[in-house]
């Protein structure tokens, strides 16, 4: 009776915990909900506050606007670029830190396990920041939105903390067999690690897509102009909007042309992430620091 009595009460538990967290992801997902429908609603109804939830006087007009934008493709393909190239030097460099940290052999572990957390704790200031970056020939340059996020304290600790619970007998094997640490490292560690990978990958990924600060700080050729800092040029300022609008307004206005940048700006990070979704469960649970 006991234990039937404790099932229910879990089942019950378990239904709450669904509809709530049901209730909550539908809540967070309503702002996004009413800027699609911003986005493929006509420019009247969306100035009458007519569009919520639902599209109201359908029409692509926006998204056909935005879309036929050079200078937002332009934008879209230094991003792409940035987060393909970023995220792969990111995990390869993290890996390469961690890999010997994990070691206790390696006698300056603990003492770089002090500066990163020191990192973690101390932030940086601006000015230094940005003097030290432009005299390393970063400013105005596309490596600005890749160099300075290589490595991140959080998920070096994540990935070393990985690697030190793998089976030591594996790698003692490989060391029998003539492996130096490299070959172990590319041979036998990273291939056991694609659930860490794929998690440091996403968490990379969506820091160097949707970095801002960089940008905007570095970069004034517009040309090297990311997703990000295009999409904010188009929100906030008036001559941008002006710019794209022109003397056409039937279908489209301001509003719902930033409503269809914004989209255009999650959308990628948005449908890759489902994919990996699996290994970023799994891979946060094994890399987690005891």
């Amino acid at each position: 009776m006991g234990v039937h009595g404790e099932s229910v009460l879990e089942k019950c538990f378990r239904y709450a915990n669904a509809v709530f967290l049901g209730i909550l992801a539908l809540l967070m997902l309503l702002p996004l909900i009413t800027v699609v429908s911003t986005s493929i609603s006509s420019a009247v109804a969306v100035d009458m506050g007519r569009v919520f939830l639902w599209p109201v006087e359908f029409t692509t007009a926006s998204w056909e606007r935005i879309l036929g934008r050079e200078a937002l493709w332009q934008s879209f393909g230094v991003t792409v670029a940035a987060t393909v190239l970023g995220t792969g030097m990111s995990l390869m460099m993290t890996a390469l830190l961690a890999y010997p940290m994990a070691k206790k052999e390696f006698a300056l572990a603990k003492i770089i396990s002090i500066g990163v957390i020191v990192t973690m704790v101390f932030r940086y200031p601006i000015i230094p920041y940005f003097l030290t970056l432009r005299d390393l020939g970063l400013f105005d340059s596309f490596w600005v939105l890749i160099v300075p996020h290589m490595i991140v304290a959080y998920n070096l600790i994540i990935m070393r903390t990985f690697f030190k619970e793998l089976p030591i007998e594996l790698e003692e094997a490989a060391q029998l067999e003539g492996c130096g640490y490299f070959q172990i490292l590319f041979r036998i560690v990273l291939p056991l690690s694609k659930a860490v990978l794929a998690t440091l990958g996403i968490f990379y990924a969506v820091m160097i897509w949707n970095q801002f600060m960089h940008p905007l700080l570095f970069i004034e050729n517009q040309d090297l102009y990311p997703l990000q800092l295009r999409l904010r040029q188009y929100i906030v300022s008036a001559e941008s909007i002006e710019m794209l609008v022109g003397d056409e307004l039937p279908k489209y206005n301001a509003t719902t042309l930033r409503a269809a940048t914004i989209i255009f700006a999650t959308l990628p990070i948005v449908i890759v992430y489902p994919f990996l979704q699996k290994h970023f469960v799994k891979g946060a649970l094994l890399g987690s620091v005891k």
